[in-house]
């Protein structure tokens, strides 16, 4: 009878989730975004950051904030509801739509830089895009992801990575923000520790 006790409780160990970024790490991460925001961006200049969200538009306002600190530069931020460009929206129940908030003087021939908590197959910035091009015509557009797990369907990468965590299929990374969730951390669900 030990034996089938010792398998059952293997599957409990292997349900806890794993965490990835504390909220120290996860700030840490916010800053070294910032910081390459503003290196590749030289100086943020003529930059807009366009939060998808739910997670997004929180870490669009901190990136901007970060920004603001470092470099004393106010990039505009906007938030981009993507909800009626979803490739999905057959096979899920019906979401609300949520507002889009253009940034104060728009996005037309600006740099604009998509912000996502996490990039998984790519869909989502593939909504994202089509969702930008009904509100302007930026001159250039980037993406700036807090995590990276991999498992692309769609030729999109990241031009800004907080943290790549190879991930399984079975896996799913959910990232809480102090804003909506509470509290700031990555965890990994559904692996072995």
């Amino acid at each position: 009878m030990a034996l089938p006790e010792a398998a059952s409780a293997q599957p409990s160990q292997a349900a806890q989730p794993k965490t990835i970024l504390t909220s120290t790490d996860l700030h840490r991460v916010v800053d070294r975004i910032a910081h390459q925001i503003l290196e590749k961006t030289q100086g943020a200049a003529d930059t807009a950051l366009m939060g998808i969200p739910t997670r997004g538009g929180p870490l669009a306002r901190r990136l901007a904030d970060r920004i603001r600190t470092f470099e004393g530069v106010d990039v505009p931020v906007g938030v981009l509801d993507i909800t009626l460009y979803r490739d999905d929206l057959r096979r899920q129940a019906t979401r609300a739509i949520g507002p889009t908030e253009v940034p104060p003087g728009g996005i037309d021939g600006r740099r604009v830089i998509l912000v996502d908590d996490v990039l998984f197959s790519g869909r989502t910035v593939r909504a994202a895009l089509d969702a930008l091009s009904d509100i302007g015509r930026p001159r250039c557009v980037q993406l700036a992801v807090l995590v990276d797990r991999g498992h692309r369907e769609l030729p999109i990468r990241a031009d800004y990575v907080g943290k790549n965590i190879p991930t399984a299929l079975t896996e799913s990374v959910r990232v809480a923000l102090v804003e909506i969730d509470g509290v700031d951390e990555v965890k990994l669900y559904g692996g072995t520790q």
